[in-house]
């Protein structure tokens, strides 16, 4: 399984890490091996909203290939959402098995038109924003419409990527990774 985590300049750290902390443990923990990831940017040098740098391992390559592609949420989706060239990266995903996001992480799948006739959420400051780019908008800690899930607000990143590893690898799974993690709630 491969799985795509994408930054961006001006992402919130939390978002991404939020998610990328047990699924990864997915691999770490010996639940499945085989999973491999990749943290993906359009640009070379990416820094979170209050200046926190990341290194991406992949620079500007199609997000096409993967079986989960994860979007964080941020201050920064706001001119992202009018940078056609990152939509178009964005795009890219779409051939994937799943796509998930975590708030405002959901506009940049909305602009890139990755939402169409589905519903979705985000960080609720971010509801009127949404609305534009897809069917309905729910006040939920996580949305899920198959191959496109999205999760609510900062915070929700834990449980979003706690859904995804149940997903992936069940609820057992899940339970151990949330215990080893010491997080007080789901499964």
């Amino acid at each position: 399984m491969r799985i795509a985590f994408v930054i961006y300049e001006g992402m919130t750290a939390l978002d991404f890490i939020g998610a990328f902390d047990p699924l990864t443990r997915l691999q770490t923990m010996g639940f499945v091996p085989d999973v491999e990831w990749d943290v993906c940017a359009y640009t070379a040098e990416v820094c979170d909203g209050a200046g926190l740098g990341f290194v991406p391992t992949r620079v500007g390559e199609p997000l096409s290939g993967y079986d989960l592609v994860y979007v964080p949420g941020g201050f920064g989706t706001r001119r992202l959402v009018e940078d056609p060239g990152f939509l178009d990266w964005v795009r890219t995903a779409a051939g994937s098995r799943r796509v998930a996001s975590v708030c405002t992480g959901s506009l940049l799948l909305g602009a890139a038109g990755l939402l169409a006739g589905r519903r979705a959420t985000s960080h609720p400051s971010a509801f009127d924003e949404l609305r534009p780019y897809c069917a309905e908008v729910l006040d939920a800690r996580v949305v899920d419409e198959g191959d496109v899930v999205t999760g609510r607000g900062v915070s929700s990143s834990i449980d979003l990527g706690l859904y995804l590893v149940e997903q992936i690898a069940g609820s057992d799974v899940a339970g151990r990774i949330r215990r080893q993690m010491d997080y007080p709630y789901g499964a």
